[in-house]
């Protein structure tokens, strides 16, 4: 059956976007640490690169290598729309959870409201690669209960405030951390699954 994966960069303190939605604060490192940490994404994950991105980043034909669907809360996408991409994962089937849109405008993108855990129970029946959560938090606490794995880009910033990893109520969920990797620009890569 196919796995929902939470994929996601947060700072030390546990947030994946600041008060207003920022990430710019989580830094890369120098131009040759960033570089090699991009490389080594693109290779493992390199559906996560958004569609526009994939040419500079050499990725135009490169075949899914894990997930086929992307899962997004409507936050998430109402950042990446105004900054004029519609489609921001046109090479796999994108799914919005609410956040205002009634529908996407963009035909590619399937908005979707209502119990986003029914959606996903239904896209892990479905025969395919796996399930990627992109955020944002609220969605990532609504969907805990399906979360199989946790894939977390540690960076080494704190933010003080803003958009937590997971939101909603005090909810224990034990996982168990299956690998770490550390780069040299310092962020550091945690795989858990649900125990």
């Amino acid at each position: 059956m196919r796995k929902l994966v939470y994929y996601i960069g947060a700072s030390t303190d546990g947030y994946i976007a600041g008060p207003g939605g920022e990430v710019d604060f989580f830094p890369v490192g120098g131009a040759q640490e960033a570089a090699a940490y991009a490389a080594w994404v693109n290779e493992r994950y390199p559906e996560t690169v958004p569609t526009p991105m994939r040419e500079g980043a050499g990725l135009v034909g490169t075949p899914n290598r894990r997930f086929d669907t992307v899962v997004m809360g409507g936050g998430t996408y109402r950042v990446v729309y105004e900054h004029g991409l519609s489609s921001p994962y046109a090479h796999l089937r994108q799914y919005v959870v609410s956040g205002g849109f009634a529908t996407a405008p963009d035909p590619a993108v399937t908005a979707v409201g209502g119990d986003p855990l029914a959606l996903v129970r239904d896209l892990k029946k479905e025969a395919g690669g796996d399930i990627w959560l992109c955020g944002g938090g609220g969605l990532a606490g609504s969907l805990l209960p399906e979360i199989d794995e946790l894939i977390l880009k540690t960076y080494p910033v704190v933010a003080g405030a803003g958009i937590p990893v997971f939101a909603g109520g005090f909810d224990p969920t034990p996982f168990t951390v299956t690998a770490r990797e550390p780069f040299p620009n310092g962020v550091l890569i945690t795989w858990l699954a649900r125990r």
